[in-house]
């Protein structure tokens, strides 16, 4: 039962993060130079890279602190 409310959750949260995506112009009004500039020198790889190794560092810290809690639950318990 927990389970099922919990995935409903996040499939609302999900949604709700989405609206503003909706809400865009289907016809830009004008282009982002800054991206077209970086993707034309190739630095947006760079600025997609960098993003990448935070978030995976980001999970991983997540990750093992949910572990470590976990032991030390089990420890207590």
């Amino acid at each position: 039962m927990h389970k099922k409310i919990y995935v409903f959750v996040v499939l609302v949260s999900c949604w709700l993060l989405a609206l503003p995506a909706l809400a865009q112009d289907s016809i830009p009004a004008k282009k982002v130079e800054m991206a077209d500039r970086l993707r034309a020198d190739g630095k947006i790889y760079v600025v997609i890279a960098v993003l990448v190794i935070i978030l995976s560092g980001l999970i991983l810290y997540v990750a093992r602190l949910d572990r470590k809690i976990g032991k030390i639950e089990k420890e207590i318990s």
